[in-house]
């Protein structure tokens, strides 16, 4: 699963919606809180931007191959403090629920942290899972090409950019 830019909008709009149908929060203006959370979302995607650079930097500087970009990636989230790969949704449903609990355009949270954790979590499932979609399209475009080798690694991340505009994200 992955955040995509695209979806912070509409991840930000089913969010509060559904928070607030279910009386889980009051809010007088809506839209503040929406901008809130879209907030919150985009500063994991910078904080996931830099992280991800600073990892290609380290791996640069230490001659190191990207077979463990993976690896550094995670050392270097650690030491900045946020997760990636499969913890992120429990790291940012976490800076969801706290900004919640802090934002001056919540009035009030009639849950405990939980209950929104669970309302929460579905929605950004669902606006993340575009990931697998968009590997299969890929994959299913590059069958011609051996998996693994450079032309693959190439062929892949071109093929998926234009997924990704082709599909708005």
């Amino acid at each position: 699963m992955r955040l995509y830019s695209g979806k912070v909008p509409a991840i930000a709009t089913d969010t509060v919606r559904a928070l607030l149908a279910s009386n889980d929060i009051e809010a007088e203006h809506p839209n503040e809180v929406e901008a809130d959370v879209a907030a919150v979302l985009g500063q994991y995607l910078a904080d996931e931007r830099e992280v991800n650079e600073r990892a290609k930097d380290v791996l640069e500087r230490t001659g190191k191959s990207q077979a463990d970009f993976q690896r550094v990636r995670a050392l270097v989230a650690d030491e900045k403090g946020i997760k990636v790969g499969d913890d992120m949704l429990d790291y940012v449903l976490d800076q969801l629920v706290e900004m919640l609990m802090h934002s001056t355009h919540v009035d009030e949270v009639y849950v405990e942290d939980v209950a929104l954790r669970r309302k929460m979590a579905p929605i950004l499932k669902k606006h993340m899972t575009v990931d697998s979609a968009l590997d299969a399209d890929v994959r299913a475009q590059l069958r011609h090409v051996k998996e693994g080798s450079r032309e693959w690694e190439v062929e892949y991340a071109r093929v998926l950019e234009l997924v990704k505009r082709r599909k708005g994200l």
